[in-house]
């Protein structure tokens, strides 16, 4: 907003007749600048209409609850969304813990590097014996969270042993892995139904 600008007092005029005098133009050409004029205070602004908040309320657009930060689903979401590849009577007692386990291991406390050896081997010489069902007992986990930004996992080895057994060289032998029946383990524990030889 341009200010309007005031004509000089009369001391203030002859101070500025003064400056003139002793000053010496940078281009004698040129004509001289006129004398400034003073600023004059800016007049207040106009107050604002008032805004019609009646039908605002704090929060009305926001959803209704938090999506969260979760970025996967979780453990036994994701191997309840498997399809069933075996027969479904079988899959639904064996969910139920009502099949006879042939053959178990247990990964409790090994480091990663430790038990993807022993689980191949056992998986590979299960298979090889023609057992069907097979438990992996990997427990729950400790809870390793420190609370820092990066929320650690608790079960490194619960979560990592479905894709040793989804993936790679055991793939074609297993028919199918769930969370093992509470009386097996529950969700410390697999059910692993291999194929037959």
């Amino acid at each position: 907003m341009a200010r309007r600008r005031r004509d000089l007092r009369p001391d203030e005029r002859e101070l500025w007749q003064r400056v003139e005098q002793t000053a010496h133009p940078l281009h004698p050409g040129r004509k001289p600048p006129p004398a400034p004029r003073a600023e004059s205070k800016p007049k207040p602004a106009p107050e604002p209409p008032p805004v019609d908040l009646s039908g605002f309320s704090l929060g009305g657009k926001a959803p209704a609850k938090s999506a969260g930060h979760r970025l996967q689903p979780s453990l036994s979401q994701r191997l309840s969304s498997q399809p069933v590849r075996m027969d479904a009577k079988a899959h639904r007692r064996m969910k139920r813990g009502k099949m006879e386990v042939e053959g178990r291991i247990d990964l409790h406390g090994l480091t990663l590097s430790a038990a993807h050896p022993r689980l191949m081997s056992f998986v590979f010489s299960a298979h090889a014996s023609g057992k069907r069902l097979v438990l992996v007992i990997t427990g729950k986990g400790r809870d390793r969270d420190d609370g820092g930004p990066i929320p650690e996992r608790r079960g490194i080895l619960r979560h990592q042993v479905p894709h040793w057994l989804n993936d790679g060289a055991l793939r074609p032998i297993i028919l199918q892995v769930t969370t093992a029946h509470q009386r097996h383990g529950g969700s410390g524990a697999f059910y692993v139904y291999l194929r037959r030889k």
